[in-house]
């Protein structure tokens, strides 16, 4: 039995999409499963369009959410020769031939459907001619013989049967005017060199998969399995497209969302295994089957994005989870100074608390980076004369106290909000303001403890 082998093709014409992320994810996941491989190949054959910055990000994207591939990656253009080669081929068996018509006469044709609103498809006029009869002036392009009676009938590992009339699949264009090779071409050549057993990729390449059903049939090779896996959608039930928001890896990236919560969540966004929510990338290679798969679109809910994030950050290893905020800080913010890493360490265990994603940790410990607090202008206004009051009476309670610990901090709390007629809200605010620059952020008590007496009072004493 052949080892299973998928394969991942994105243009470099523009960043990474998530919707190829998942696309590549599932065949990652599907090689791993089986046993078998999979690879890389960066459909670079737009020459205009590609650029090498988009075939690095490409692979960065793939590198961050854990995703690796065989022996590098196969690039499309070096293999130009191969493709021409097979259009060559079958134009001598006579299944494919030159047409002549000229980018006038096409869009004739276009507009003619477009006026009887039916879809275009070439009328095959040179399908038939002699090339005696063709003009001097016109260099051809050469299309494929497609089958023009009958249905074709795809056996889709998701989608189920589907059946084609064959009538409706024009003559495709295989080798443009200028020699170059066209994408159902140059897919189909790569896919068999590659040795590719299944093709899994979005549904919307349906009608693409027929037309290179028909050129492996012409070639006599062995037709691989075809899985077709339905798009994602935004929340409204538009297909998610390059230009939404938080549409690449890197959109999440930037704000703390951390690789192995986005691949949970992207596993989970159009398969399933029982009422399973959390894998972990044991269990999600363990798991993965096509079956699980629906047939409909899914939507991107970035709420359950922060969700899922949220609850790696709760539960993965602290080692872990500060390994990652110290990357995130020097890619997107700062590079954390040695003091800083230790305090910040120090106190991971409350600055995850409530937080959905890195960021939140970061500004959740700004408070102890930074020394000098600046508040924000919003804030100042919540420091009225009862939070001055209660600021002075916490600031000469404290200095009471021998330890500095929740135990001696609660009963010094207490008494402030009985004796000041207020609340928890009425003495923690003012403090959290003043110690930390903000009203939102950590507990009370883990800011206290966390800055000790000395820096407390320091901050304290520094207000007003």
């Amino acid at each position: 039995m052949k080892i299973v082998a998928t394969r991942f093709a994105p243009s470099p014409t523009g960043p990474l999409h998530i919707g190829g992320v998942r696309t590549a994810l599932f065949n990652w996941l599907y090689s791993k499963n089986k046993g078998g491989k999979f690879y890389l190949r960066i459909e670079d054959t737009d020459k205009e369009r590609s650029k090498e910055e988009f075939k690095n990000q490409i692979i960065d994207s793939l590198n961050w959410i854990g995703i690796d591939y065989e022996d590098g990656e196969y690039i499309q253009s070096n293999k130009i020769d191969d493709h021409i080669n097979v259009a060559n081929e079958l134009l001598k068996k006579g299944l494919a031939y030159k047409c002549y018509c000229s980018s006038d006469e096409i869009e004739e044709q276009k507009k003619r459907a477009k006026q009887k609103k039916i879809p275009y498809i070439y009328n095959r006029k040179w399908r038939d001619k002699s090339e005696s009869d063709a003009p001097k002036e016109i260099e051809p392009v050469i299309r494929f013989k497609s089958k023009v009676e009958g249905k074709s009938i795809l056996n889709d590992l998701v989608q189920g049967k589907i059946e084609i009339e064959n009538n409706t699949i024009e003559d495709f264009v295989i080798l443009r005017a200028d020699g170059s090779p066209t994408y159902n071409l140059s897919a189909s050549v790569d896919d068999h060199l590659m040795g590719m057993t299944h093709i899994i990729r979005g549904d919307d390449h349906k009608i693409n998969t027929f037309k290179q059903i028909q050129i492996y049939d012409a070639m006599n090779w062995k037709l691989p399995s075809f899985a077709h896996i339905p798009l994602i959608h935004t929340l409204d039930g538009k297909k998610l497209s390059k230009r939404d928001n938080a549409s690449t890896l890197d959109d999440y990236s930037k704000i703390g969302i951390m690789p192995n919560a986005l691949r949970n969540y992207l596993l989970r966004l159009g398969w399933s295994y029982q009422d399973k929510e959390i894998f972990d990338l044991e269990e999600s290679i363990k798991y993965f089957n096509l079956e699980g798969i629906g047939k409909s679109p899914s939507k991107l809910d970035i709420s359950r994005i922060y969700s899922m994030n949220e609850h790696y950050i709760k539960n993965i290893d602290e080692n872990d989870l500060f390994n990652f905020l110290k990357k995130y800080c020097e890619i997107y913010k700062e590079k954390l100074p040695d003091i800083a890493q230790k305090k910040i360490r120090n106190s991971l265990h409350f600055l995850k608390n409530k937080a959905k994603t890195l960021e939140d940790i970061y500004k959740n410990s700004k408070f102890l980076v930074n020394d000098k607090v600046q508040i924000e202008e919003e804030d100042k206004k919540l420091l009225d004369e009862a939070a001055f009051k209660i600021i002075k009476l916490f600031s000469e309670d404290i200095n009471k106290v021998s330890g500095f610990t929740r135990e001696t901090l609660e009963p010094i709390i207490k008494n402030l909000i009985k004796n000041n007629n207020t609340n928890f809200k009425g003495v923690g605010q003012p403090l959290r303001i003043c110690l930390t620059g903000s009203k939102f952020g950590p507990g009370i008590y883990d800011i206290l403890c966390s800055l000790g007496k000395e820096e407390v009072s320091k901050r304290l004493s520094q207000i007003r």
